[in-house]
């Protein structure tokens, strides 16, 4: 069986005409697809060959009253086999979402929050709701206003000073940036860095496109004080990293700069700056999208874990 395939094919197969199909390929006869399909083998047959018909090719070779898929048999099976596990999933979900076990609060968060505020929140939340579920994104501005104006996610973490359209906002707090170096650099032994400071040392920088760079760079630039710009990445983790390996000293946000004190095993010491970059955390959540009870608790533990933060700074520096 070879012809031209009806022009209007794609519009004329239906969602039974693949349901059949399926079933000839999980049954392997049309005999044994009619009893999945509680259906009758005549109208099995009839669908599959008009399902053949439509397309202008056959789908199984017949040898002796059975069916043996051919090549594109196999092909359009391996799209059907997708194209029904996402629908299982997409009604797995449904049922999930009636569960009141099933629910789970999804955060969106700039990076540097993933790892320096939300773990300490989350621990707080599971300590309160042990049964809670929580999914963390971490998504850089401006798509971070754009998906929770869009009502996509139940809280938003970041650094925004005007509030997206169809949310409401709070600051969680607000600190300044610091500066962090190597262990045992010279710098380190003063409590206060100011601009002329940093002349002529190599500088680790995050991107080029970033509004903190942008400001850091424009107070060098107004002060007159050259450093070596040598490196530059997008994530203040890695700045961190870079600083703790000896390849400069950097400014970034004081939440990543004291997880990293944290987690540098004595490799990165922190100073406060004689000079004023703030930064600021703002909650964001959306006023259309129904709030699951799972919110209120996380709330809670942010505002918590940011005291317990802006405690440990102020004990810091």
């Amino acid at each position: 069986m070879t012809s031209h395939p009806d022009s209007t094919a794609s519009s004329r197969i239906t969602h039974r005409h693949i349901e059949v199909f399926r079933a000839v390929m999980t049954a392997g006869s049309v005999t044994g697809a009619a009893d999945l399909l509680h259906s009758s083998q005549p109208t099995a047959s009839r669908e599959l060959a008009r399902l053949e018909s439509l397309l202008g090719y056959a789908l199984f070779e017949r040898l002796q009253g059975r069916l043996r898929p051919n090549a594109r048999a196999l092909a359009l099976w391996d799209e059907v086999q997708r194209s029904w596990q996402g629908l299982e999933r997409v009604v797995d979900r449904a049922v999930a979402l009636g569960r009141s076990d099933a629910a789970q609060l999804a955060v969106l968060c700039l990076p540097a929050l993933a790892h320096a505020l939300v773990p300490g929140a989350a621990a707080r939340l599971l300590q309160a709701c042990p049964h809670a579920r929580l999914s963390v994104t971490p998504q850089e501005s401006p798509l971070l206003e754009e998906w929770m104006s869009a009502q996509r996610f139940d809280l938003g973490l970041g650094e925004q000073t005007a509030t997206p359209p169809g949310t409401q906002a709070e600051v969680l707090l607000t600190l300044d940036e610091v500066a962090v170096l190597p262990a045992g650099h010279a710098l380190a032994m003063r409590p206060v860095l100011g601009l002329d400071d940093f002349a002529g040392l190599p500088f680790v920088s995050l991107s080029a496109d970033d509004p903190y760079r942008r400001q850091i760079d424009a107070l060098f630039a107004q002060a007159g004080v050259q450093r070596q710009l040598r490196l530059e990445t997008h994530s203040a983790v890695a700045v961190c990293a870079m600083v703790q390996q000896g390849l400069g000293v950097a400014i970034v946000n004081p939440l990543t700069a004291l997880a990293g004190v944290n987690g540098a095993g004595g490799g990165l010491v922190l100073r406060r700056l004689a000079f004023s970059v703030p930064f600021s955390v703002s909650m964001v959540r959306p006023l259309f999208r129904a709030p699951l009870p799972e919110v209120a608790p996380m709330v809670a533990a942010l505002r918590q874990e940011a005291a317990a933060l802006l405690a440990r700074w102020r004990e810091m520096v």
